[in-house]
């Protein structure tokens, strides 16, 4: 066991928080399991609607709990009937005289509920509350604004990372509706680096603007200006702003049309990955239809376009240790491969520090 955890800490950042699921995934009485850092977990909420995690393991025979039966608050599992708690104690033995084994007890993880997300803690120290990102925007405006997606990825979670933090991509692997016309792979760009995080902008101008965006300018078919700004925060999650606008207004989201994305990664094993996506708009804001059309087009954007190429990416390396086969790096490469060596600094910081 002592050695698998240290494994982990070598693979993860472990004391930090991770998305375990949507809010929208764990209903009031499913038993839902997901495996999170090689980790088999169930989550459940409790009858007041609080969440839960527990290592989805009976520790008698191994049972995946998430297939017994809730009773009240607690778990049944399905194999031989022990009952478990909230905090994973044995509160029932239905065998011999029903004793309950002193080492009849269930892992359990902290939970936080925020921004349409259940974040889970994995490792050994106490869950900080005080180190889960801060990213309310996504909880103010009308709730028909905001929408949320998950996707299931065969690839190592950092080449998603690379992804988003590396935008140079958007014209050679998306459609017309994103394109920057070409305006965008020649600039490097702008970096603000913080103790644990890192930010990229680009700023430029397109004639006419991005597709998302055209129709609800004063000119559709005239030049705009646009940004990007994107938020890496450790371990996996990467805060997206990105707007246009053809007013002479500031280059945010209070002076655009625009969005404001979050994009995080759940390390599933070494070679899959769960990936959650939330966007928040500020333009048609009031329009259900809109919205679910929105979602529906940037899951599948992702999933036919970005996740092939990631997903053959991963395949083709055939290990996860990028800098083992000597990359040809370019200047659009100077975010990602930050964020790579800062991640890789904090492992290692943390495994030394235990």
């Amino acid at each position: 066991m002592e050695q698998k955890i240290e494994l982990k800490k070598r693979r993860y950042l472990m004391n930090a928080w991770y998305v375990a699921a949507l809010s929208t995934e764990v209903g009031p009485e499913a038993l839902f399991h997901r495996r999170i850092l090689d980790t088999s977990v169930l989550i459940y909420r409790k009858q007041d609607g609080t969440p839960v995690a527990l290592h989805d393991r009976c520790p008698h025979r191994f049972a995946p709990l998430h297939l017994g039966r809730r009773i009240g608050d607690e778990v049944s599992c399905l194999y031989h009937a022990l009952r478990f708690d909230c905090e994973g104690r044995c509160t029932h033995n239905p065998h011999g005289n029903g004793q309950i084994p002193r080492a009849a007890r269930v892992h359990g993880y902290p939970l936080e509920e925020r921004h349409g997300f259940l974040w889970i803690w994995m490792g050994e120290e106490a869950a900080d509350p005080g180190r889960l990102p801060n990213f309310d925007v996504l909880d103010n405006g009308h709730p028909n604004a905001v929408a949320y997606t998950y996707m299931h990825m065969k690839a190592h979670y950092e080449l998603i990372i690379d992804n988003v933090m590396d935008l140079s991509h958007i014209d050679h692997v998306h459609g017309e509706i994103i394109t920057t016309r070409g305006k965008l792979s020649p600039l490097v760009p702008q970096m603000r680096e913080g103790l644990d995080t890192l930010s990229a902008r680009w700023e430029w101008q397109q004639t006419p603007a991005m597709l998302i965006f055209a129709n609800f300018l004063p000119e559709p078919a005239a030049e705009a200006r646009h940004f990007f700004d994107i938020t890496w925060t450790p371990p996996a999650n990467i805060q997206l702003s990105v707007g246009a606008t053809q007013n002479g207004h500031a280059l945010d989201l209070e002076g655009c049309v625009g969005q404001y994305d979050l994009h995080t990664c759940t390390p599933e094993t070494a070679n899959t990955t769960h990936y959650y996506f939330a966007t928040r708009r500020n333009h048609v804001v009031e329009d259900a239809n809109y919205n679910a059309m929105k979602i529906q087009a940037m899951h599948a954007a992702f999933e036919t376009e970005d996740g092939p190429i990631i997903e053959a990416v991963h395949d083709e390396m055939g290990t996860t240790d990028f800098f083992s086969l000597d990359p040809v790096l370019m200047s659009n490469d100077a975010a990602p491969v930050k964020v790579r060596r800062m991640l890789k600094r904090l492992i290692e910081d943390e495994a030394t520090a235990r």
